[in-house]
């Protein structure tokens, strides 16, 4: 990166309110060619807002855009695109029921009255070779994994001709090996002098391929400088505002009695192929056991077994000793279990309702929120103003849409459903997905 080239982009005094929040208080921001740069900071500071203004979906309160030294008014992404601009967003924008090649052409003018898919295939092969992003363009999207999925968004971007690529926490769900792919692709793009643009609240990402980061806290840019002139003690202190523990010491305990145990389990992934073979494991009381391995390889069948939202086809889930297997998921609720999906909006929370009757999904059944069969909406509030406050949820208040809130702070809703409801089995897929360091 050179800094005395003139910026790719200028934002300057940019502002953007929603209802009971600013999300961006007149933030200034350079961009260059030839860059990555990290933006950083905690849950609700206004970096996707930001991102979605420079990207063309929101439009700013005040302020204004330059690209290349011109003045320019974004009023849709198509628009974005037309200038170089593009996103991929935290939840990415597929139709799962269409391939890889056509949701990379789809809203195209340049495709003509018939399209040459085989040809789109072509050049997106000679795309996925030269950026080392491999996909097959005749697939499905709903066949594709997070991961690949990923890839089809950048390569969408590519086709598109962007060269200001913007990218909303693209290592939240990828495993090392598919982060450190990543980097190098970043990289790559990067030196042939486009500029990157990711979310991120991962220090360790920062401080391995971003040239320079910028903080933002409370909607406001606090701090920009190289990434080789900082440290990770330092940025975490700039994001939230005060110093941050990286490590916890804990007192050892003695494991309780059996809480969980599978046995033997085999279940079918969404492709009526085997994705679990023969899975054994137990976990006791006061346990956290760890699953890992590459994305794709039976661990959200696995989850979904467990809390009753796939069936098995062979073998047993027991919990405190009664079996369970294919039980309902309001049955596997009732035993004690509680689950954090991987996708926070499709499964974990339901986006157009409030804050508050997301939170209080597993727990409405049953007083102080009960009486009989009639809700208490006033029991409901104080519920859920109980757990915005422990678990830092920022939003307007209780009755705001959750759709509405910063990916983060609907990552803590869900967490502060689950672990509120739970019993003593919690199943977490991603469970710090979108969280900041400070959380």
């Amino acid at each position: 990166m050179n800094t005395l080239e003139s910026p790719a982009i200028q934002m300057r005094g940019i502002t953007k309110r929603f209802p009971g929040v600013l999300a961006n208080d007149h933030v200034d921001l350079d961009v260059y060619p030839g860059e990555v740069l990290a933006l950083l900071g905690e849950n609700g500071a206004g970096k996707s807002t930001l991102m979605n203004i420079l990207s063309g979906l929101y439009r700013p309160d005040e302020g204004q855009i330059i690209i290349h030294g011109r003045p320019v008014h974004l009023r849709s992404p198509r628009e974005a695109i037309a200038h170089g601009i593009g996103m991929v967003h935290q939840h990415f924008m597929l139709v799962e029921s269409l391939t890889v090649a056509e949701n990379v052409v789809l809203g195209l003018d340049s495709t003509g009255f018939v399209l040459n898919l085989k040809q789109v295939g072509e050049e997106l092969a000679a795309l996925s070779a030269r950026y080392g992003l491999p996909v097959d363009p005749n697939a499905y999207i709903w066949q594709l994994s997070v991961g690949e999925q990923q890839r089809v968004e950048i390569l969408k971007l590519l086709y598109r001709g962007a060269d200001v690529l913007i990218l909303d926490e693209p290592t939240a769900v990828l495993t090392p090996q598919e982060a450190a792919d990543l980097a190098t692709t970043l990289r790559q793009m990067a030196d042939e002098g486009k500029a990157v643009i990711f979310i991120t609240h991962k220090l360790d990402e920062v401080m391995a391929f971003a040239d320079r980061v910028t903080v933002l806290r409370a909607g406001r840019v606090v701090a920009t400088l190289p990434s080789r002139e900082t440290t990770k003690a330092e940025l975490a202190r700039l994001m939230v505002g005060r110093e941050v523990l990286f490590h916890l010491s804990k007192k050892p305990r003695r494991p309780g009695r059996v809480a969980l145990e599978v046995e033997d389990l085999e279940a079918l992934n969404d492709k009526g192929l085997p994705a679990l073979r023969g899975v054994s494991f137990t976990i006791r009381e006061g346990e956290i056991l760890g699953i890992a391995g590459v994305a794709g390889n039976g661990q959200r069948e696995l989850a979904e077994v467990i809390t009753g939202l796939r069936p098995a086809t062979r073998g047993h889930v027991r919990v405190h000793g009664q079996e369970i297997t294919n039980r309902s998921p309001r049955q596997a609720i009732e035993a004690g279990i509680s689950h954090i999906p991987g996708d926070r909006l499709g499964m974990g929370l339901v986006p157009n309702l409030p804050v508050s009757d997301n939170l209080a999904m597993k727990a409405y059944r049953r007083p102080p929120l009960a009486r009989g069969p009639i809700l208490d909406r006033r029991a409901l509030y104080r519920f859920a103003r109980r757990l915005i406050e422990a678990f830092r949820i920022v939003t307007p208040g209780p009755e705001t849409p959750v759709k509405l809130l910063s990916g983060g702070n609907q990552q803590r809703a869900v967490l502060a459903r689950e672990i509120t409801a739970g019993r003593g089995i919690l199943i977490a897929v991603h469970p710090s997905r979108g969280l900041d360091v400070g959380a």
